[in-house]
């Protein structure tokens, strides 16, 4: 596959991972989630990257795989996902992931239960259904809230969506870091040249590593062969709920299967899912991004 874009496609899992995955330029990420938290939570100084993939209590618990986890200088931790295409139960998913950094931080013994932060960052390629009638509000901070008085009620767990399709600024209404931000992250692949809204240090840094001719061949390769994965999957995906057939592709569910899926399709699916395993990715990824049961991903 020939790719003929100057800057790589941060929605890929080598793009995302190469613009804020390596220790060494981790000030991007830095940089990033500035923009993203509240006031309140202040402004993080450093960050420690930890390992993404985390297990459950026992071995029969589920595992997590994270796109990104790190904690920063006060031990407050952040999971960063990239989601590349619609996925039912996500919200669900990133509750559930939220799960595993606050039971990691129970101490035995007289523990009084104190918590650090958790943030988990949804960086969306899509759209919520229930927010497709509003095209105002991009940035979703989440909280438990006591409805009663609209009050916050606990505010050591946020959830953090961006639903980029959302940000339809051009690059002459970029004003505010989390604006260029935004326009990069999802306008990336289009642009040819450095832009003079985006001339701070941190944005040509992005530029430097995103700028795919000056790969050597082992990393285009490794690119291309992301790039064609991520469009695969996202076109896989949205055409299954384009086609309404979503709801018949619940995780491990096969009542949902027989009902909602043509027999063509679920074969399409086990074909897409295989040819992804061979390339590589992650059974936790393919597995909810084709809506087939991980134990059924494992055995293809």
């Amino acid at each position: 596959m020939f790719i003929k874009d100057r800057y790589i496609n941060p929605f890929t899992d080598f793009g995302f991972k190469k613009i804020f995955g390596s220790e060494v330029n981790k000030e991007l990420l830095i940089a990033f989630l500035n923009t993203l938290l509240p006031p309140e939570a202040g402004t993080v100084a450093d960050l420690s990257f930890l390992p993404n993939e985390q297990v459950g209590r026992s071995e029969y618990d589920r595992r997590a795989i994270f796109d990104l986890y790190c904690e920063n200088e006060k031990g407050e931790k952040f999971i960063v996902e990239m989601q590349r295409a619609k996925q039912n139960y996500f919200k669900d998913r990133s509750v559930f992931y939220a799960t595993f950094p606050i039971q990691q931080q129970a101490q035995s013994g007289d523990w009084n239960f104190c918590l650090k932060a958790v943030y988990m960052v949804g960086i969306l390629d899509f759209v919520f259904d229930v927010d497709k009638a509003d095209d105002a509000v991009v940035h979703h901070e989440v909280r438990l809230i006591d409805r009663s008085t609209g009050a916050v009620f606990y505010d050591k767990l946020t959830f953090i969506y961006l639903e980029l399709p959302k940000f339809l600024k051009t690059i002459d209404e970029l004003v505010t870091d989390f604006d260029k931000w935004c326009f990069l992250l999802r306008h990336l692949p289009e642009l040819t040249d450095r832009p003079a809204r985006l001339q701070e240090k941190v944005f040509l840094t992005v530029f430097e590593l995103a700028e795919i001719a000056q790969y050597k061949s082992v990393e285009a390769g490794v690119y291309k062969e992301s790039h064609k994965v991520y469009r695969d999957l996202k076109n896989v995906v949205d055409t299954a709920f384009d086609e309404g057939i979503a709801e018949g592709i619940v995780k491990g569910k096969a009542e949902g299967i027989a009902e909602g899926i043509a027999e063509g399709i679920q074969q399409k699916a086990l074909e897409d899912a295989k040819r992804f395993k061979d390339a590589g990715v992650d059974i936790e990824t393919i597995a909810r991004c084709t809506g087939l049961p991980v134990t059924l991903v494992e055995g293809l």
